[in-house]
């Protein structure tokens, strides 16, 4: 009996596996989300969840973060002063979900298609080098996917200055809202910065980016529709589709002449 060559046959143990546990998001002592998510950068993905889904608008507002190890899962425990304790109180929401939905939990159908912010500036330009070179550095910074291939990445890309942020996990969703928190914690925004995206641009991805305040989505895969009429919405450019063929699908003026043949 002959066997195809790419096919593996051995241990459990000795193959590299990506991490995913869940992670409890809790503010002020109750547990508003459980998300499962790969343990590296809790911190970063606590602000930067917090930040994307509009229960903090500042640094600041968190005043402090402690993660709990629970042996099979960890508690992202955070404090809050009164009126961000106040607004979470008028939005709560339970959310429990794999990480391949980011809307699992979402107790309405409003909630789940909340428009997203407005980008409020226009310092961003992309240029065919830059749409090159930031996809190749996302790709180079890597080593969970590279290991394990099944994480995805995210990081924001500054013309002039390249890549910023790089972070993974296994659901894509939590590595932009890693990259949102770090930047949070930098004291940063997304002002004349693009998100890099190894995945496929969804309405939530859409939705967390503009919480950045990053000005377009450069992402490998394709976008949904729902996606691109959100990004047209809150005047986020969005490209998409690097990894066959790159279109632009809303707000093209961010990109020099030539960007896109």
């Amino acid at each position: 009996m002959t066997r195809d060559p790419r096919i593996e046959i051995g241990p459990r143990a000795a193959l590299p596996l990506a991490d995913e546990v869940p992670v409890a998001l809790v503010y002020n002592g109750e547990t508003q989300a459980v998300m499962m998510a790969t343990p590296r950068d809790l911190e970063d993905f606590a602000r930067g969840f917090s930040l994307t889904e509009g229960i903090v608008t500042a640094a600041d507002e968190i005043e402090e973060i402690e993660i709990v190890d629970h042996g099979r899962g960890f508690e992202a425990r955070m404090w809050l002063p009164e009126a961000a304790a106040g607004r979470l109180a008028a939005r709560r929401r339970a959310m429990t979900g794999p990480v391949g939905c980011g809307l699992c939990g979402i107790d309405s159908i409003e909630a789940a298609l909340r428009p997203a912010a407005q980008v409020a500036t226009d310092a961003l330009r992309l240029s065919a080098p830059d749409l090159r070179a930031a996809p190749e550095a996302l790709r180079r910074r890597q080593p969970g996917h590279d290991a394990t291939h099944a994480m995805h990445a995210a990081a924001l890309w500054e013309p002039g200055r390249g890549l910023l942020f790089p972070r993974e996990d296994v659901g894509r969703h939590n590595a932009l809202d890693k990259v949102a928190g770090a930047c949070l914690a930098a004291g940063e925004t997304g002002r004349g910065r693009a998100v890099v995206l190894t995945s496929r641009v969804s309405v939530e991805m859409v939705q967390k980016a503009a919480a950045m305040g990053a000005e377009a989505v450069v992402a490998v895969s394709a976008p949904t529709a729902l996606a691109v009429e959100m990004a047209e919405a809150a005047g986020l450019t969005l490209l998409a589709g690097l990894k066959h063929t790159a279109r632009v699908y809303a707000h093209p003026h961010r990109l020099t002449e030539g960007a896109i043949e």
